[in-house]
């Protein structure tokens, strides 16, 4: 009898240990919900993001690519938020300016980016401003005495193309551009561009030199660049002049200038992986280290530059700070922003 119960104690212990040494991950699928269509640059980062980042979990879990575009990535966003299990096993791809939603306090945004998890961000974007080479809007200055506003396409209130086109609005007197709201993804805009539906858009950079239609584009002289938001003019553009240099020639006031901080800090989100509230530290721990490290993988690299897509991570936890400080702002720095993004 004491065998048979040291036998079963045995077993019981051999049986704990083996559960214990299972890594979560292990025979699970991760569900990558992209709030973009296919083709941009949210959606090929997930994808590339996807093929890789498993190798670097412990248990190797699949991974799957859901592309749930809407709003400017809003119901992606409140779907990772608020729908998906806290289990880990959801993660998401936001744009990098969905922290203003909740800035200017929309209803739509279901969501507080300071208890969401912060996973990481493969690369930090600035931003340009192309317009097609057939308009009459040589320079930013041609803007501002137009008898007609530019028509540029805009997917949501929180996407890149729709800030920057309010931020310019209030910042350099005498410009106007007619926004058109709607479109699913960057995509089905550069579309519209080639049908002449809208003449421009602001846009991420890295897509502008890494993918089509852009590189066509460039060979054809068929858009021009009239800004870029880095803070020294891009090597692939050294004669487009960057937003400082503007607001330096039309003699922007400081106080403008700090809202403009503040609306352009989705430069530093870049191209944000996130995660829902609520998952045990442990998970998303998890899944911080392995993107570190899949950011350092040599077939990633070697991928990512074949497709020509720039690499400047930035870790889980200086996004979690970028996100508690953008939210601190004072309440007349607050009630520009408002302004700018209609609100």
């Amino acid at each position: 009898m004491a065998v048979l119960i040291f036998t079963i104690g045995l077993f019981l212990t051999f049986s704990t240990h083996l559960y214990a040494q299972t890594p979560f991950y292990e025979g699970k699928q991760i569900r990558v919900v992209v709030g973009f269509t296919s083709g941009g640059f949210y959606d090929r980062w997930a994808r590339l993001l996807s093929r890789h980042l498993p190798k670097h979990i412990p248990g190797k879990p699949e991974m799957i690519v859901q592309n749930m575009p809407g709003a400017g990535s809003v119901v992606a966003t409140n779907y990772v938020y608020n729908v998906a299990k806290p289990d880990g096993l959801t993660i998401g791809f936001p744009s990098s300016a969905i922290y203003l939603d909740q800035l200017v306090g929309r209803a739509e945004a279901k969501f507080d980016i300071r208890k969401i998890n912060w996973i990481g961000s493969p690369v930090q974007e600035p931003v340009l401003f192309y317009v097609r080479t057939d308009s009459p809007y040589k320079t930013i200055a041609d803007m501002k005495n137009a008898k007609e506003a530019p028509k540029c396409g805009a997917t949501g209130t929180v996407s890149t193309d729709f800030i920057l086109a309010r931020l310019l609005e209030e910042t350099i007197p005498g410009i106007k551009i007619d926004t058109v709201l709607g479109y699913p993804g960057g995509s089905e805009i550069d579309l519209a561009v080639e049908r002449g539906e809208v003449i421009c858009r602001g846009m991420t950079a890295s897509p502008f030199h890494g993918r089509e239609p852009f590189l066509s584009w460039q060979k054809k002289n068929f858009v021009r660049v009239l800004l870029f938001t880095g803070e020294k003019r891009h090597e692939k553009m050294p004669d487009v002049p960057t937003l400082d240099e503007i607001f330096d020639k039309e003699k922007v006031p400081e106080a403008s200038r700090r809202v403009a901080d503040v609306i352009l800090a989705a430069e530093k989100f870049g191209r944000p992986v996130i995660a829902g509230p609520g998952i045990p530290a442990d998970r998303v721990n998890i899944l911080r280290q392995a993107f570190n490290q899949v950011m350092k993988d040599p077939e990633l690299l070697a991928e990512a530059k074949k497709g020509k897509m720039d690499v400047d991570p930035t870790s889980g936890e200086s996004l979690e700070k970028v996100a508690k400080q953008v939210l601190d702002q004072p309440p007349e720095v607050l009630a520009r922003v408002k302004k700018i993004l209609g609100k």
